[in-house]
């Protein structure tokens, strides 16, 4: 069976952010925080809420603003290299969505959020820097489950 619409837009991010990352970072879909961050830092994509869909009848189409989540960490003793890392993070991320705002056609337009850092202590070991940048991506089906 083909993927359904929203699984199609999906794996079509997670290709354009995992193709962003350079060597040294982690990529998941829907991954858990591992127990070690690598040295370029972890990326994982939330499949996040489609919300409700505005519907146009004749044809029948939905019309999602869906609301996916890409959470980034890194981890490190100094705080220089620590921002660095997450900012190379950050920016990897937004020149691939700049790159292919459709992602191939699949939707009408893809456009992230400014993420809110945190510094994150953690007790016997690097602290960490982490956000969550929400991407939002515009797309209609003719059906929701297809």
């Amino acid at each position: 069976m083909a993927d359904s619409k929203s699984e199609q837009v999906l794996k079509a991010l997670a290709a354009a952010i995992k193709g962003s990352l350079t060597a040294s970072s982690k990529f998941e879909r829907n991954g858990t925080l591992p127990s070690r961050i690598p040295a370029g830092g972890f990326v994982t994509l939330h499949d996040g809420d489609p919300g409700q869909p505005e519907v146009t009848l004749s044809p029948t189409e939905y019309i999602y603003e869906h609301r996916a989540e890409v959470d980034i960490v890194v981890q490190g003793a100094k705080s220089a290299t620590r921002d660095a890392t997450f900012d190379d993070l950050k920016q990897s991320i937004g020149t691939a969505l700049a790159a292919d705002r459709t992602l191939g056609g699949l939707c009408d337009y893809v456009i992230g959020e400014a993420p809110a850092p945190l510094d994150l202590p953690i007790e016997g070991a690097q602290d960490l820097k982490a956000a969550t940048i929400g991407v939002i991506l515009t797309y209609g089906t003719s059906d929701p489950l297809t």
